[in-house]
């Protein structure tokens, strides 16, 4: 049996969650308090993070590289482009979110309002807080600005820098910290790709002492 040890809240786990839903992969999500370390998760992975994937008797770090492993050995759907030019825009967003988008917003209200707590670290930083507050309005303009001109983030059809995207925001969307009003066009992309069957298992999450707000599995807000 396939095994993905992750953390709900992780948007680098669910971007692999969804990537292996929209390929129909099976696979056993097993929870990992990985701020633990404990031996036998270091055995798994030295860096010490999730998510790890045991897939063909392989054991498989690091988010992207997972994603892209699975693009190679599953084609369809495809979730890059064919075109060179067409694969590097959407690796560009792809490390967009996964890098300055995480940098600027999941860690400074996702960790602070939630990993601190689970983790027993103390309380969030209001500094950080407010800026993460702050930066995400310019992200969600961003992505406005490019739904302006494409149908989905990197082009017209649907790719991995989508899903990377609606991960981090998944996140954000479960502790009520996206404002969905700001930009109509970013608002109908979510709604677009939530309502995909991969979503399905994401929008089920719970998490103690986390309760989800009324519209998160709402298809339509």
């Amino acid at each position: 049996m396939n095994r993905l040890y992750h953390a709900p809240l992780s948007p680098f786990c669910r971007k692999v969650r969804l990537v292996l839903a929209e390929k129909k992969i099976e696979v056993e999500l097993v929870e990992e308090r990985y701020w633990e370390q404990s031996a036998e998760f270091m055995r798994r992975n030295p860096a010490g993070k999730v998510p790890i994937l045991k897939i063909d008797s392989q054991t498989l770090n690091e988010s992207q590289a997972i994603c892209e492993y699975l693009e190679e050995v599953i084609p369809d759907p495809a979730l890059l482009p064919r075109k060179p030019e067409d694969r590097a825009e959407v690796r560009r967003l792809v490390f967009w979110f996964d890098d300055k988008f995480h940098q600027e917003v999941t860690s400074k209200l996702l960790y602070e309002r939630v990993n601190k707590k689970i983790m027993g670290q103390g309380y969030p930083e209001s500094r950080n807080v407010k800026l993460g507050a702050q930066k995400i309005k310019y992200h969600i303009d961003y992505m406005g600005w490019l739904l302006d001109q494409r149908r989905w983030l990197a082009g017209d059809v649907m790719t991995l820098a989508d899903f990377t995207a609606a991960a981090h925001l998944s996140c954000l969307d479960y502790i009520r910290d996206v404002d969905w009003n700001r930009n109509a066009n970013v608002k109908d992309w979510y709604a677009k790709i939530k309502s995909r069957p991969a979503f399905r298992s994401i929008l089920a999450d719970q998490v103690p002492g986390f309760p989800q707000p009324s519209h998160y599995a709402d298809l339509d807000f």
